[in-house]
């Protein structure tokens, strides 16, 4: 079960039995209302872990495989080593083409060798340079050395791995009495401004707990089905123009009754629209902001601001050859783990700081980075360097014992169940994934 070098069960394992007990102790206390009550056990299923983990791979709507990687989504020779390229968007499969000089086609097999002969004439780092001032996403694959010498390397390696920060001292926002709904979170409301997958494992963790989950997108950069079919268990779906004065004032209006805002676009672009951390808890004293980034968010380093995703950072931190094979070619994780340990995290982390208001009160802002949890993965988790045991010795897993059928909206959906249990925690969600922006934006 996700079999590589680094110790990527360890972290898997890690990141769910945190997620399980910070869950445990909420409900307690949510039941109970007292800071001396029993947390029920934990149990961490590896089965059920290794799983969800790789939940993206084994969706299956109506019997269909969705798309994961794009064509130009991918490991490239350069001129001066290797590069990775992120394109499954289609405004950044524009940029990047557009950065290289390439015009698409709309021809997939013949621009993946265009593309290719375009980047064998030139070295990578400068590629990762054009391309990122071009909005797109490339970086070249690094050495675990040569990422602890970069300057963005050696920024996030100084940071914590949970990033935690009170505000200011406003009272805890009150949530229902016990046995108000079905599970620790009811009553919980939280904005999901997030995308991919790191955010919404965060949510649809949370909208496990029984949580009122509204995902928010923008009507110009709309989530695709297959990937919501994934991660938007539990959860709502509503699309808002902050852009425009009839969104800004709905978004207010929803931002009145949260408790929990969680988001993972490039840093600093919600900015412009009034949601930092500190500008939010100025509107809604008491809330939770929770922030993902991929390399570490707004001065942590030269690359702190810039877009991210797993496969990139997996790439640019020495991962990618960590994993590679013996001819030198770069390789990758057996699962997104980062994306994936992250989000456990980051669902943890806003638990506890739930958790904690009780007592001490304060506005909260929970800051992750999965470079950090990359950093983690290589230099401070103990387990596996070598490969795995060949399969005949390998103890038996078979995914299927994991797995679950829901219809909805979005068609009969095979999914993995989630691997966050503890003793008269919730079973599963309370309802399936809706299609992307088809809910209206208000609380139930």
């Amino acid at each position: 079960m996700l079999p590589a070098r680094l110790p990527v069960r360890e972290l898997a394992r890690s990141t769910v039995a945190v997620c399980a007990l910070a869950a445990a102790e909420f409900g307690a206390r949510s039941v109970t209302g007292s800071t001396g009550a029993a947390v029920p056990g934990v149990g961490v299923d590896d089965g059920a872990v290794a799983t969800a983990f790789v939940s993206e791979r084994h969706l299956r709507i109506d019997g269909r495989a969705p798309s994961t990687f794009a064509p130009l989504s991918r490991f490239w020779r350069t001129d001066g080593g290797w590069l990775r390229t992120h394109a499954n968007y289609p405004h950044h499969r524009a940029r990047l083409l557009s950065a290289l000089g390439v015009p698409d086609t709309g021809d997939d097999e013949a621009l993946v060798a265009a593309v290719a002969d375009v980047l064998a004439e030139r070295r990578a780092e400068e590629i990762e340079e054009a391309v990122y001032a071009a909005g797109g996403l490339a970086v070249a694959v690094r050495t675990p050395g040569q990422w602890s010498a970069h300057p963005q390397g050696t920024a996030v390696a100084r940071l914590p791995l949970v990033g935690t920060e009170r505000l200011d001292d406003a009272p805890a926002l009150p949530l229902p009495s016990p046995g108000s709904g079905p599970g620790a979170g009811a009553g919980l409301r939280v904005l999901d401004l997030t995308r991919v997958i790191a955010g919404p494992v965060a949510t649809r963790t949370l909208a496990l707990l029984g949580a009122d989950v509204l995902r928010i997108d923008s009507p110009h950069l709309p989530e695709s089905a297959d990937a919501h079919a994934d991660t938007g268990f539990g959860k709502r779906s509503a699309l808002l123009d902050l852009a425009s004065r009839s969104g800004r004032a709905s978004f207010e209006e929803l931002l009145g009754k949260a408790h929990v805002v969680v988001t993972g676009y490039r840093p600093g672009a919600l900015d412009r629209f009034g949601l930092s951390a500190g500008e939010l808890a100025g509107r809604r004293p008491g809330v939770v902001v929770a922030e993902l980034s991929a390399w570490g968010g707004p001065g942590v380093g030269p690359w702190g601001g810039r877009r991210g995703f797993d496969s990139l950072v997996q790439a640019a931190s020495g991962i990618a050859v960590a994993e590679g094979g013996p001819d030198g070619e770069p390789g990758v994780l057996p699962a997104q783990a980062l994306d994936h340990g992250t989000g456990y995290l980051l669902a943890a982390a806003v638990l506890r700081s739930l958790t904690d208001q009780r007592d001490n009160g304060g506005s909260r802002r929970v800051r992750l980075a999965l470079a950090r949890t990359a950093h983690w993965l290589q230099h401070e988790l103990e387990g596996r360097r070598e490969p795995e045991e060949p399969d005949e010795i390998r103890e038996p897993y078979d995914p299927a014992d994991w797995l679950d059928e829901t219809g909805g909206p979005l068609g009969r959906l095979r999914h993995a169940v989630s691997p966050v249990a503890y003793d008269g925690g919730p079973e599963g969600w309370s309802r399936p994934p809706g299609r992307p922006g088809g809910d209206a934006p208000v609380w139930e």
